[in-house]
Formats: C-alpha cells, sequence, structure tokens
C-alpha cells in the first residue's frame, strides 16, 4: 500500500464526473487499498479516488473512532436508489478543502446499490452520519464540493480562506 496525494482545491481535476469502472481487478483493489491507507494517514473518514487524482467512481469510507476495531466500506460504482425527504444538518469538512467547515444539509437517510472490494453486488440503506458521508463521497464521483451546498456568501467566504492559506503555505523562505 503507498499513500497518495489528496488533491486540493481549486485543482480542476476535482470538478471532474469520474467514470464507471468496468472490472475489480488487483489494479482497483491496490487502488482501494491506496486510498484506503491514504484516507487513514490524513486523518479523514471519507475519500472518492478522484481526490487523488484517478477519475474513477471508487470511495472508501470508515466511521470508526481511533480506538475501535477498523471497519471499512469499500464503495465501487455507487447510485443512489433513493433518500428521504428528512433533511439533517452536520457540519462537513474535506480533505481536498483543508481547515475548511460549514453546516451542510443533505437527506437524513439513503439506499445504495454498489459494488463491493471484491465485486459483489451489494444494497445498503445508511442513515445519519453514514448517509451524509455517502453522499458527500458521491458529490466528489460528479464533480460537486461540498461548498456547492452553501450560500454564495459562504462559498465565497470558504474559497477565500483556502487561497489566503494557501499563500501563508506557499511562502517558504529558505
Amino acid at each position: 500500500m503507498a499513500k497518495k496525494k489528496i488533491l486540493t482545491i481549486p485543482n480542476s481535476i476535482l470538478r471532474k464526473v469520474s467514470e464507471p469502472v468496468t472490472k475489480i481487478d488487483t489494479e482497483t483493489k491496490k487502488l482501494m487499498d491506496n486510498m484506503l491507507e491514504t484516507m487513514y494517514a490524513a486523518p479523514g473518514i471519507g475519500l472518492a479516488a478522484v481526490q487523488i487524482g484517478v477519475l474513477k467512481r471508487v470511495i472508501v469510507i470508515d466511521l470508526s473512532k481511533a480506538d475501535e476495531k477498523k471497519d471499512p466500506l469499500f464503495i465501487i460504482n455507487p447510485e443512489i436508489i433513493n433518500k428521504s425527504n428528512e433533511l439533517a444538518s452536520y457540519e462537513e469538512g474535506c480533505l481536498s478543502i483543508p481547515n475548511q467547515f460549514a453546516e451542510v444539509k443533505r437527506p437524513i437517510s439513503c439506499k445504495i446499490s454498489f459494488l463491493d472490494y471484491n465485486g459483489k453486488k451489494k444494497e445498503i440503506s445508511a442513515n445519519g452520519l453514514l448517509a451524509t458521508c455517502i453522499q458527500h463521497e458521491i458529490d466528489h464521483l460528479n464533480g460537486i464540493l461540498f461548498i456547492d451546498h452553501l450560500s454564495k456568501l459562504k462559498k465565497d467566504l470558504i474559497l477565500k480562506k483556502t487561497n489566503k492559506q494557501k499563500i501563508k503555505i506557499d511562502r517558504v523562505v529558505v
């Protein structure tokens, strides 16, 4: 396994739509293993392949706490079957928009179909944080970032803060 670099805004790849995976082979499994290692190291609870520059419809998620046994969920070619009409707010962040958080309203539950790590077709119904995480990561596969769910004012504020952080990071005197 190898830790990969996580792309951050304004990288244009993050706005591209990811392609479906046509076969699950050792390369696909290696991608998922690398994504998982990258996500754990970040640390984060979800990562889409596009965030490491791979335009494939692949997601890894693990909501387990630091002191709990790891419980990764590998999601390939996810499709949302249905979403609840009831919304819930979570303060979301994103590994591709470092150190920025905002409250986002999303359906409180959803049902998805997908292929697992071994290519087996599965369906799950998710609620609460898992539902939010799944929807956040599926958005990534469609070139959508969590800031796109915010008002223009809030989105612009986050983008401005992110640009200031980049300038500070880029200004290194040696």
